[in-house]
């Protein structure tokens, strides 16, 4: 947790960066300063744009940079029984949840898991590691993918950039008020921005960052939860048991990079403060959920 506490600090320090020198480049930032204070509609309209903007940029790349990031090569002409199995298995539940055909893909990676990403319900890929190919049998992976269809035809990829763009506007909304605040109030400029706005907007973003994403991860618990139960309705609820109990039989820690592990099979365990940054529930909680049906 340490590690992705330290690289999401390092990461909004860049953004934060990079946003004070758009906003002198553009003069936006004289824009936003208005009678000594901040022009607080601007302000809302701007981060609106970088916060959506951002989170859709994002979305839009994410089945390239999936594929870039974890090396998956797309099933275009089946080679193999194994792959003819997994490419029509794939077209039969998008067909039963009533979306396009995703891309099917393989990479590798010795843990057992899976994803989904892309734009759309109709533009989507599924991608399953050749750990999991190994390690299940063919009823579990069926409801590994069952699980990933149905992010797909839930719309978790759109819901969660949503969710994102919304955190992120107030985040850099936010942050820039208390700057503003701090700037006025405590260190008394009065004409444009001096360094305390500045050194203040990127602790307070840095601060609001860590709990949005804690939002963020909340929401993509609850989306598991509702992804299980569909690749039960899939694929069969006992196939879907017998798949989270084998990943808690073969778990080992997921390779998957922190940008599309929200919507892998497994996730990153933990308990304490360490939960809030989970995008997966503990596999106990998941298994407890199908067997009660909720």
């Amino acid at each position: 947790m340490v590690k992705r506490i330290f690289l999401f600090l390092v990461t909004n320090l860049a953004v934060i960066v990079v946003l004070g020198i758009v906003l002198r480049l553009l003069g936006i930032d004289s824009y936003l300063a208005q009678q000594g204070g901040l022009n607080y509609t601007a302000l809302l309209v701007f981060a609106s744009v970088f916060g959506f903007g951002g989170a859709f940029i994002s979305l839009a790349m994410s089945k390239w940079s999936a594929k870039r990031m974890t090396g998956a090569v797309v099933i275009e002409e089946p080679r193999t029984e194994l792959e003819r199995w997994l490419v029509e298995t794939v077209r039969r539940q998008a067909q039963a949840a009533g979306i396009g055909m995703p891309e099917v893909a393989i990479y590798e990676a010795p843990d057992a898991n899976a994803f989904a990403t892309g734009m759309s319900k109709d533009n989507a890929l599924v991608a399953v590691s050749t750990g999991l190919l190994h390690k299940m049998s063919r009823d579990e992976v069926e409801a590994v993918l069952g699980h990933e269809v149905s992010h797909i035809a839930n719309g978790d990829m759109v819901t969660l950039a949503l969710i994102q763009g919304i955190v992120n506007t107030f985040v850099i909304f936010l942050a820039r008020v208390v700057g503003n605040i701090v700037d006025k109030a405590v260190f008394k400029t009065e004409n444009g921005h001096g360094p305390a706005f500045w050194i203040t907007s990127i602790l307070a973003e840095i601060v609001f960052g860590i709990l949005a994403s804690i939002i963020v991860m909340y929401f993509s618990r609850q989306r598991e939860f509702r992804a299980d139960r569909g690749g039960a309705q899939l694929a069969g609820r006992n196939k879907m048991i017998a798949a989270l109990e084998r990943l808690k039989r073969v778990y080992e820690e997921p390779s998957l990079p922190d940008q599309i592990s929200a919507f892998g099979i497994s996730g990153r365990t933990g308990g304490g403060l360490k939960r809030l940054f989970m995008s997966h529930p503990p596999l106990d909680e998941r298994i407890a959920a199908l067997k009660a049906g909720v």
